[in-house]
């Protein structure tokens, strides 16, 4: 592998991904907006991914031995990414998410204690459905999951290319921009109660540097089809304040009517079956041996506005 195109890759854990990719001698571009330049080495290629005029003509006189997609959201855009890239690629990976397996959405019940295998979403036969509003950023910010799960359908049924969807489990880092574990240090600090779902279930999680890690190594590798990549060891919310508060007192309480819960509390059960990434030979850690020093460099950042 000598030449890898990086749609996104302009922050969090993307950027590691470049500098990575970079660092290992391989020839990096990234395709995006050109609103933060990439790092010293990388080619910058500038095109909304959502214009296909635009993105065809950043893309004449260029092929790939992998693309990596780390901003594709709706079946539209894989669609688009598909004739765009069909000949010009040996290989395309889509940074995908747990989210797929929101059963709330999925209608398919999970049993309580049964990790999340990536057969209980299956693209091959998952339904697109084009004609919904996906142009509309306030619906595809609220279909998240189900937008993941389109374009993985579109993708992998295309045949354009070999194709992986890497489903991530919720990314943490001391780059995260959302502010979710600077919202529990808060209220731990102020004594404000954590709002957390009566059942408190787990979920899976992962370090942002393993997610670099996992794709620079995944865009080399024959394997095609969906992939979980999380951590070992699941965290409910409660765990997350314990590991946070440090022996401090905090005090939970569930939401009450308009209140949202705190995020990473959930009412179901999240975690993944990530055996698929080890027999595939990539190691993988243990969130309680990262977690700790995460959590120390994120202390003091403040929540976003």
């Amino acid at each position: 592998m000598e030449n890898v195109l990086v749609i996104g890759g302009n922050r969090y854990f993307g950027r590691q991904l470049v500098t990575r990719l970079r660092d290992s001698g391989v020839r990096v571009s990234v395709l995006n907006r050109g609103s933060t330049p990439p790092p010293p080495g990388v080619t910058a290629l500038v095109a909304d991914r959502a214009d296909e005029k635009a993105l065809t003509a950043a893309l004449a006189g260029r092929d790939f031995d992998t693309v990596i997609d780390q901003v594709c959201y709706t079946p539209r855009q894989a669609e688009l990414a598909v004739r765009a890239f069909a000949g010009r690629t040996g290989r395309y990976l889509m940074t995908s998410t747990i989210e797929v397996y929101d059963t709330g959405v999925t209608g398919e019940p999970c049993p309580a204690d049964l990790p999340l295998a990536e057969s209980a979403v299956d693209p091959a036969a998952w339904p697109v459905r084009l004609e919904l509003p996906w142009t509309d950023p306030e619906f595809v910010d609220t279909s998240y999951g189900e937008g993941k799960r389109q374009a993985e359908a579109v993708l992998t049924r295309s045949g354009a290319f070999p194709f992986v969807s890497v489903r991530l489990g919720h990314v943490l880092g001391a780059t995260d921009f959302t502010g979710r574990l600077a919202h529990y240090a808060e209220r731990i600090e102020t004594g404000a109660p954590v709002l957390v779902h009566p059942g408190n279930l787990p979920s899976s999680y992962t370090h942002e540097a393993e997610a670099a890690a996992f794709l620079a190594w995944a865009a080399a590798e024959e394997f095609t089809g969906p992939v979980n990549l999380s951590s070992h060891g699941e965290l409910t919310a409660t765990d997350l304040c314990d590991l946070i508060a440090a022996g401090r007192p905090y005090r939970t309480a569930a939401p009450g009517p308009g209140e949202q819960a705190s995020p990473f509390s959930f009412d179901r059960y999240y975690g993944m079956d990530n055996s698929r990434a080890q027999r595939l030979g990539h190691p993988l850690s243990h969130t309680r041996d990262w977690l700790p020093g995460l959590l120390a460099a994120t202390r003091g950042q403040e929540l976003p506005a």
